[in-house]
């Protein structure tokens, strides 16, 4: 579906610092172990057009442990063990939705499938070295995203969790679109307060069946 975005990215191809941000990734990748692998960079939005899209999670970077990026925020593929945060998000589905997950299977493709788009604003990261990707360039783009997201009029509903996350709140004016926020669903914020019993899910789908669309089912058959 990457040509579905292809107004988006002839766009950031024609800013100052998509020059940088490619050359950057071209030495990172040549000298460096990087995740995810270099063809799963852009899944989020292989996974999900501009018209199927219905909701945006938005994660910080991809996970630094050998096999477990796969280009989709939070998503591990067939066969790797959860995350913990991918848990805590199974968690508190089941108890929001009532349905039971599959904590075998952390693969969310099923839910870009639907619609969801699944971004991390850092798309890549070293091996073992969390936000070592967090350069400006990847702020550019990610603020870019959001902007080109602002300018579908379709209702979308944004899941911003943790402070990283509900900073791009600010970017978000499209009355078409809802806003929802959490704390981050990792043990450590979520062991504070301010992610269960917050039922999100639920409220996505409430928002999006009053607005005439069809609800995403969360549960990962």
């Amino acid at each position: 579906m990457l040509k579905d975005w292809e107004s988006f990215f002839l766009e950031v191809k024609s800013k100052p610092y998509a020059k940088s941000l490619h050359a950057f990734l071209e030495k990172e990748y040549a000298t460096e172990c990087i995740y995810p692998p270099r063809d799963m960079m852009f899944s989020a939005f292989r996974f999900t057009s501009p018209e199927s899209l219905k909701c945006v999670i938005l994660g910080q970077d991809p996970y630094h442990n050998s096999g477990e990026a796969m280009g989709l925020a939070f998503s591990v593929p067939v066969g790797i063990s959860l995350p913990p945060s991918l848990v805590n998000i199974y968690r508190e589905i089941e108890e929001d939705c009532g349905v039971k997950m599959n904590y075998k299977k952390g693969d969310l493709v099923c839910w870009a499938r639907q619609g969801v788009l699944l971004l991390n604003a850092y798309l890549t990261v070293r091996e073992g070295k969390p936000l070592s990707h967090k350069i400006e360039e990847y702020d550019l783009f990610s603020k870019d995203v959001i902007t080109y997201l602002e300018s579908l009029n379709q209702p979308i509903a944004y899941m911003l969790w943790g402070n990283f996350a509900k900073r791009y709140s600010c970017l978000i004016h499209n009355p078409k679109h809802k806003v929802f926020m959490a704390a981050h669903p990792s043990p450590l914020s979520a062991n504070r307060g301010g992610w269960f019993h917050k039922h999100l899910f639920s409220q996505v789908n409430d928002f999006l069946i009053e607005n005439g669309v069809s609800p995403i089912d969360w549960q990962n058959k």
